[in-house]
């Protein structure tokens, strides 16, 4: 096991002392569930350029005339919106990748459910294709899963697949049903929290729908793509057995997994991030 670096190591340490209280809790979800549902979230708005489409907001970042485009899903376990590290990595992507970037602002659970956000990115994806441009699948953690299950979903209504995925540490089955789970040396997420939160989103759909769970899917025909997820993250055995279905469907498809990292590392100000970039770039520019 390669040794992590001491930024890690603390950046990891504040993780583990700042970890919601809900995750571990099924009186504390619950609250903070009842609580959500009585407000709409508002992202953070400044700086950052948005326009609006069928009344979801869209951010975007870099130059529209970029021969790259991406489409980013954020996450936040489908209830917390989009952060100023969602920000500041969609910014880096336009950047370094000579891409024009797009991160809808969805609507969440639990005032919401995935079906009324398959319609709106149904709708912007179609939007999208008539860019005549190379369209690239992006997405963290819950916006992974959703990357994931909308590409499979693709096939079903007869819409072309993008050139590449990439997504980092991927919620692929939000059931939650591969007990147990490694809550302990994951300092972000946790068993109980994730489990009512699947069903929060999930709204009519049976948790296992590939919609919402594409572990449960067909990825046939879906595009090359690139898997980061840490050995240290409580979805980490679900993505192995997704990315073994994966290689089941003939997907070219690649892992690269953080030794003794944490969940969506590639987002964070880390050394080990850095080296998953450059993962991104090769992938890409290739």
């Amino acid at each position: 096991m390669s040794e992590i670096s001491f930024i890690t190591k603390i950046a990891n340490s504040i993780l583990k002392f700042t970890k919601p209280d809900y995750m571990d809790s099924s009186h504390k979800i619950k609250e903070f569930l009842s609580e959500k549902s009585k407000k709409e979230s508002k992202p953070f708005r400044a700086f950052f350029k948005s326009f609006k489409f069928n009344e979801m907001e869209v951010f975007h970042y870099g130059d529209e005339n970029s021969k790259n485009m991406i489409l980013f899903m954020h996450g936040g376990a489908y209830v917390n919106d989009i952060n100023m590290q969602h920000h500041l990595f969609c910014l880096k992507l336009a950047r370094k990748l000579n891409a024009y970037v797009l991160a809808p602002v969805y609507p969440l659970a639990p005032n919401h459910t995935a079906i009324e956000t398959y319609k709106l990115i149904t709708d912007l994806y179609k939007e999208l294709l008539k860019k005549n441009t190379k369209i690239i699948f992006m997405g963290d953690s819950a916006g992974g899963g959703f990357i994931l299950s909308f590409a499979q979903y693709l096939n079903t209504i007869n819409l072309a697949q993008p050139e590449n995925i990439v997504v980092f540490s991927p919620w692929v089955d939000v059931s939650m049903v591969n007990s147990p789970y490694d809550n302990e040396n994951d300092p972000i997420l946790g068993e109980i929290g994730l489990r009512e939160l699947g069903k929060s989103w999930a709204g009519d759909l049976n948790t296992q729908d590939f919609k919402v769970s594409p572990l449960y899917g067909n990825n046939t025909n879906l595009a090359k793509t690139l898997i980061f997820a840490g050995d240290n993250e409580i979805f980490y055995k679900d993505i192995l057995k997704y990315y073994d279905s994966l290689k089941n469907d003939n997907v070219d498809s690649r892992l690269v997994v953080g030794e003794g990292l944490f969940h969506i590392y590639p987002l964070f100000p880390i050394p080990e991030a850095k080296k998953a970039f450059k993962e991104i770039e090769k992938e890409l520019m290739d």
